[in-house]
């Protein structure tokens, strides 16, 4: 407890394990708010991070937040430049994992292109826990508008890759089951930027979180107005995650990632922008899902259809209950 006095204990596990990582000049000067340059339109967001286990394959909770943060931001089409970080740690924590954990989110705003600029700790009673909260800042070029209301009328939804990837990987962790499954955590920044400077008009982009693809593309249906149809046949599922979620009952459509989005173009730029994410780092699955398209009846407004490999049609809504694990 002695490290969330405020006094020395404090000053040297910020200097010994947040400030020896982050590397920012902006960050050391130890003041109560960051001044950083910039102008034009501002793009923020926040979000908590409190998955369990705090390590897993392919990630940590470090790199989570980072990746989770700077992909909010890309999601509006802008360019992440700043990040601020709470710590909540509750007492018993082990510092070799917070070390592992700091570092971790220092390697991956770098492979962000961010810096992280501001910061605070605190330490709680507790059983060891580790808890981050975080806040983004990046800045949206001029003329680019992204929002879910931009959908059109033949429209093309792609997808970046294998759906359900993270959330099979927390959950075998947690549930002691082994497999070789990985979860898919990344920034996203790549594609995004690479999608607006090749002048592909995105209309959307969302990040496959909570939830899963499912519930994120109901979510947009509904806020265009829209019908979305998905086509069953050509979602990308890893084998292995299919035989997870076969094995528990689990649906690949509400299972969560935290390295894959959903883009949705006009239909004559859809080809160009599948050949553009498959040329990123963390693209290399990326197809096209489904189509948007107007209503037929009132009761298509804002829905979302599977056209299941049989023939069938399945309404999607989004989840209900729990989504169990936490996976973020």
């Amino acid at each position: 407890m002695e490290h969330g006095s405020g006094g020395r204990a404090t000053g040297e596990l910020i200097r010994e394990i947040f400030e020896s990582q982050f590397n920012s000049d902006v960050l050391s000067e130890m003041e109560d708010a960051a001044v950083v340059p910039g102008d034009g339109t501002i793009a923020m967001t926040t979000d908590s991070f409190v998955v369990t286990p705090l390590e897993f394959p392919g990630g940590d909770i470090g790199r989570l937040c980072i990746c989770g943060t700077v992909n909010d931001l890309c999601m509006r089409g802008a360019v992440p430049k700043y990040i601020t970080c709470g710590f909540i740690l509750e007492e018993g924590a082990d510092v070799e994992t917070l070390r592992r954990i700091v570092k971790s989110m220092a390697e991956t705003a770098e492979e962000a292109g961010v810096k992280i600029v501001a910061g605070d700790t605190k330490v709680i009673e507790g059983n060891g826990g580790i808890y981050i909260n975080t806040a983004g800042v990046g800045f949206v070029p001029k003329d680019v508008d992204i929002r879910a209301k931009n959908a059109a009328d033949d429209d093309v939804i792609i997808v970046s890759g294998n759906i359900g990837d993270h959330h099979a990987t927390v959950l075998s962790q947690r549930m002691g089951i082994k497999n070789t499954i990985v979860s898919d955590n990344a920034p996203l920044q790549e594609m995004v930027s690479k999608l607006i400077e090749n002048k592909i008009p995105v209309h959307v982009l969302r990040d496959v979180t909570r939830g899963g693809l499912a519930t994120v593309l109901k979510e947009l249906a509904v806020a265009s107005g829209l019908r979305f149809d998905l086509f069953q046949e050509k979602l990308p599922i890893d084998p292995q995650v299919k035989s997870f979620c076969g094995l528990l009952g689990l649906d690949p459509l509400y299972m969560g990632n935290e390295g894959k989005l959903v883009a949705i173009v006009p239909k004559d730029y859809a080809v160009k922008a599948v050949e553009i994410i498959r040329g990123c780092k963390y693209g290399a699955n990326a197809c096209m899902i489904g189509a948007v398209n107007l209503p037929e009846d009132d009761g298509e407004i804002g829905a979302l259809i599977m056209k299941t490999e049989i023939g069938g049609k399945r309404y999607l809504d989004i989840l209900q209950g729990e989504g169990l694990p936490r996976i973020c």
